[in-house]
């Protein structure tokens, strides 16, 4: 699918990107390095895929929420928007790592509830995502309205191959970075009180 393909390059591009160190590079610079990770991506292997494309095929697409959250970091190294004080990633952190924790334990078959069958008909999950975006437009939180909802429109739109409303939501790589930054976030603060980090 070539919206997937295009999204491969796109995460890996942005992933390279925010992991390599640049803090003494120029904005025209970064934006060069930005350039590169896309070509990078799009290097061709001697099975006949990109780099982008292998990485498609162990990880499997990411969901709408972390592509758009690589890119919100992307534009935030670049200098284009402002970075993210830590009460405004707490709730973004924690609602990510939640929804992970009502879904994942269920679809391993811990308990009784498919909670992965709720994203095939999801209306009720519809309104409670929708709820959490109220929650979140109440508590300013524009970064988690962001995410949610454009998850939902690409969902609405079909625009993955999956036809599951979670796919859109969530993935692994998401839950495991919001369970991570609220564990060190928590941690900070007991030792040294809240610290700022990087989205």
């Amino acid at each position: 699918m070539i919206i997937g393909s295009w999204q491969a390059v796109l995460t890996l591009a942005l992933l390279l990107f925010l992991i390599l160190p640049m803090a003494r590079l120029s904005k025209a610079y970064r934006l060069a390095v930005l350039l590169a990770m896309f070509l990078v991506a799009l290097i061709p292997l001697s099975t006949g895929l990109t780099l982008a494309g292998l990485l498609r095929g162990l990880t499997d697409d990411l969901a709408i929420t972390s592509v758009l959250w690589l890119v919100v970091a992307s534009l935030i190294r670049l200098g284009m928007i402002p970075a993210m004080g830590a009460n405004q990633k707490w709730p973004l952190w924690l609602c990510f790592a939640v929804l992970g924790l009502v879904l994942y334990p269920a679809a391993l078959g811990l308990g009784m509830l498919d909670t992965y069958g709720w994203g095939y008909q999801p209306r009720g999950l519809i309104i409670a995502i929708a709820l959490i975006m109220a929650l979140m437009f109440c508590i300013s939180s524009g970064m988690g309205v962001l995410l949610l909802s454009v998850a939902t429109l690409a969902f609405l739109l079909d625009v993955k191959p999956s036809d599951n409303y979670w796919d859109y939501l969530l993935d692994p790589f998401i839950v495991l970075y919001s369970l991570g930054a609220l564990l060190r976030g928590a941690y900070s603060f007991l030792k040294r009180g809240p610290v700022s980090a990087e989205a």
